[in-house]
């Protein structure tokens, strides 16, 4: 089965162009997720992980989409290479593992050092970002212009913010764990963990 996995960091971000690439590729299955991809801790993806087998190929729009740290990108690869599973970057081609299945020697060779430079890259331009960002705030604060980031689902939140909001309460006064309420709502757990010491206090 060949599935397709979109992801962007945030729930303001768009994933439609990623799902069109994706189905033109022959995807039969596509994951969504909104999520930062610093790690492969995300809900839908290890779902998706659990249910990839022997034979399946995971298709991602670019690099940065399957994940932002170089040796998490890279043990993740292994991983599922080791399950026979594989896997196909859409914009960089030489990170297609299916065309080295019967190569051994120089095409795995170029796909190893590919995958450790492009996936290096990817997590430079995470860190500058970051950086950008930090200095960006410092400046902000230096001229008194910084009001912090803006809270999406609070107590005065309206319209589908207030929805998601009320839901994530009602599941934490049920005792609901914060990973479930995560992989329901799609919310990253950092916001709901915050909510959960709010509604503590």
């Amino acid at each position: 089965m060949i599935i397709g996995y979109a992801r962007v960091s945030s729930q303001s971000q768009n994933l439609d162009r990623q799902i069109e690439d994706l189905k033109k590729h022959g995807c039969e299955h596509i994951v969504r997720e909104k999520i930062s991809g610093k790690n492969f801790e995300r809900p839908e993806y290890r779902k998706m992980r659990k249910q990839l087998r022997f034979g399946d190929t995971l298709v991602v729009h670019d690099l940065s989409r399957f994940g932002r740290n170089k040796q998490e990108i890279i043990k993740e690869w292994e991983g599922l290479i080791e399950d026979n599973i594989d896997i196909v970057v859409l914009n960089l081609p030489v990170l297609n593992t299916a065309q080295y299945k019967d190569m051994e020697g120089v095409g795995k060779l170029v796909s190893e050092i590919f995958l450790s430079v492009m996936s290096w890259l990817v997590e430079e331009e995470r860190l500058r970002i970051k950086t950008a960002q930090k200095e960006g705030i410092k400046i902000a604060k230096r001229k008194g212009k910084y009001k912090g980031g803006q809270v999406q689902y609070h107590e005065n939140a309206t319209g589908r913010n207030k929805v998601m909001y009320d839901r994530i309460i009602s599941e934490l006064r049920k005792r609901t764990s914060v990973m479930d309420i995560s992989r329901q709502t799609g919310v990253a757990r950092n916001t709901i963990y915050k909510i959960k010491r709010e509604l503590g206090k």
